[in-house]
């Protein structure tokens, strides 16, 4: 069977060539004679791979000499935790809440410390994000300022990075990791589910600041120190070494791509093109601010929940997988990372006014 256009929110599409040449190593990886996920995390073999994927995320991130990549267990999701547990500990963080995953974090860091929460969008299901210069300046002794910079429920995606002011800043990129030019050297604490734009579901990536682990409590089960991962090269453990492996393919085609501004060109011209069409009628309507709109995440909806129902049925008919909203919200999502490929776009909006068309 041929492949199909995968819009889904993630595990999400990769790299053709990526995929190609992992169905390769997963037989005999650079010649060895062994598979990719049968080789030894501690072998020469592996210590290859893992140093390139971390020297790639530096490079592209735009990291100084103090900070260090990690590739951890437990998804996002233990980040909410690990992040507060660590360095808040009773301690004061704001956090600014623009979806369902940074209220999420929110509940967590409550159990560690006080949460300010200067700036939500809820009470409008999340439809934006604050603007550049919005926000009150972070309170005085302050330990972080956390935010989410892509909101893959809602849709909506911070096109600038808050002032943390003296506090250090913290950033789930899940959802928009490595998808347009950032300056990380602003950032004291990124963290990123591999699952959306460069890799399989299975690590977590962690950019911290060294200079921070002198500060986190090292009275935590030692699965939970950010140090002792620093210290072992994210080795404390078996890491997830098939997506560490695909995170290093990938990371390798951004840049073969003509790096992080190519890819963000090519994310635009995609989202501008869905965008279009639901601009384009009053059929279509979409659920996020203009000026909060995601290039990762395009939340649209025909305003009839059975139509947009219809659409999904009929899309997936046509070979356009994985456009329903997330079940919390409904309606339809197109989500178009870093490998979604302009085929599948094209093919999205030509059945989009074809739907349109026989349903308007």
């Amino acid at each position: 069977m041929d492949r199909i256009h995968n819009f889904s929110a993630g595990p999400a599409v990769l790299p053709e060539s990526v995929i190609r040449e992992a169905q390769e190593d997963l037989w005999s990886h650079a010649g060895s004679g062994l598979g990719i996920c049968e080789c030894s995390h501690r072998s020469p073999q592996f210590d290859v791979v893992i140093d390139n994927a971390r020297d790639r995320i530096h490079r592209l991130l735009g990291c100084d000499a103090d900070q260090e990549v990690l590739f951890l267990h437990g998804g996002a999701r233990t980040q909410f935790f690990m992040l507060p547990m660590n360095l808040l500990r009773g301690g004061r963080a704001t956090y600014i809440d623009t979806g369902k995953w940074s209220d999420g974090a929110i509940d967590d860091a409550k159990l560690y410390g006080t949460v300010d929460v200067p700036f939500s969008s809820k009470s409008t299901n999340y439809d934006r994000v604050p603007g550049p210069g919005t926000l009150p300046a972070v309170p005085d002794g302050t330990v972080y300022l956390h935010y989410t910079s892509n909101n893959t429920v809602a849709g909506t995606e911070f096109h600038h990075i808050p002032d943390a002011g003296s506090a250090w800043l913290a950033c789930d990129m899940s959802s928009d990791f490595l998808s347009r030019p950032v300056d990380g050297s602003k950032f004291s604490f990124i963290y990123a589910g591999a699952q959306k734009n460069v890799g399989p579901s299975g690590t977590t990536v962690v950019v911290i600041r060294k200079s921070l682990l002198e500060h986190c409590d090292t009275a935590l089960p030692p699965m939970l120190r950010y140090g002792l991962h620093v210290k072992k090269g994210s080795m404390y453990n078996t890491p997830a070494t098939f997506p560490i492996y695909v995170i290093e393919k990938v990371t390798a085609w951004i840049e073969a791509q003509g790096g992080l501004e190519a890819v963000e060109a090519r994310n635009v011209a995609q989202a501008n093109a869905i965008y279009g069409v639901v601009d384009g009628s009053d059929f279509w309507s979409g659920k996020a601010e203009r000026a909060s709109r995601s290039l990762m995440n395009v939340t649209f909806t025909t305003g009839d929940d059975d139509r947009d129902m219809r659409f999904v049925q009929e899309a997936a008919a046509a070979g356009l997988s994985g456009l329903k909203g997330h079940r919390s919200v409904g309606g339809l999502r197109a989500s178009i990372y870093n490998a979604q490929t302009d085929a599948a776009v094209e093919a999205l909006v030509s059945f989009m006014h074809d739907f349109e068309k026989r349903n308007g």
